[in-house]
């Protein structure tokens, strides 16, 4: 421990003071002597500065030794690590949030397609009903057309052969009247042209 020329005066006047005998008058509560209450407090007194003033330059430099060899390294190492995984987890979220964008981009592309091809899908569908509808159409008119025909023909048959058979019912009832009325017996063919006669 160093010592001081302060310290070693003042620790021999100590002891010589310790083997007077105590002619001094002393406290009278805690048994110091009366003239100790006014000497310095030693940390103040500006004799202890220079060794005071050494320790604390040992003591500064011992503690700057300890936290820039030992504490500040570790905590550099800290923050470094801290700063690594937080740029580690910036540079992940922003990846994760590049495929995020990327995903939703492929989705929206994707129901984009989807949607067209349903539309083409519909219009398609569209078509070939609209389409399979005329032919449908297109056949039952033929149908119809074909069975109107037939049936004009056969009203135009029948409508003949009515009045063919007209006429022979009137020429067979205009024989059938002359011969009851006047007795006497008429030929087909008389009949026949009386009956045109009347229609002329």
């Amino acid at each position: 421990m160093f010592v001081t020329t302060a310290y070693a005066l003042s620790a021999t006047a100590a002891e010589t003071d310790a083997t007077k005998p105590a002619t001094d008058a002393t406290h009278t509560e805690t048994g110091v002597p009366a003239k100790a209450e006014h000497e310095a407090f030693p940390p103040f007194d500006p004799s202890h500065f220079p060794s005071q003033l050494l320790w604390l330059a040992i003591t500064f430099g011992v503690f700057y030794y300890l936290v820039s060899k030992m504490i500040s390294p570790r905590i550099g190492g800290i923050i470094a690590a801290r700063e690594g995984r937080i740029a580690g987890d910036l540079h992940e979220a922003k990846r994760m949030k590049d495929e995020a964008d990327a995903a939703v981009a492929k989705y929206e592309q994707e129901l984009a397609e989807a949607r067209a091809k349903a539309q083409l899908i519909a219009r398609e569908a569209g078509d070939a009903a609209k389409a399979e509808a005329d032919a449908e159409r297109s056949k039952l008119e033929a149908d119809l057309a074909k069975k109107i025909s037939e049936a004009e023909q056969s009203i135009a048959a029948i409508k003949t052969r009515a009045l063919a058979e007209v006429a022979t019912v009137a020429e067979d009832t205009a024989a059938e009247i002359v011969e009851q009325l006047t007795g006497v017996t008429v030929t087909k063919a008389d009949a026949a042209s009386a009956v045109q006669a009347a229609k002329g």
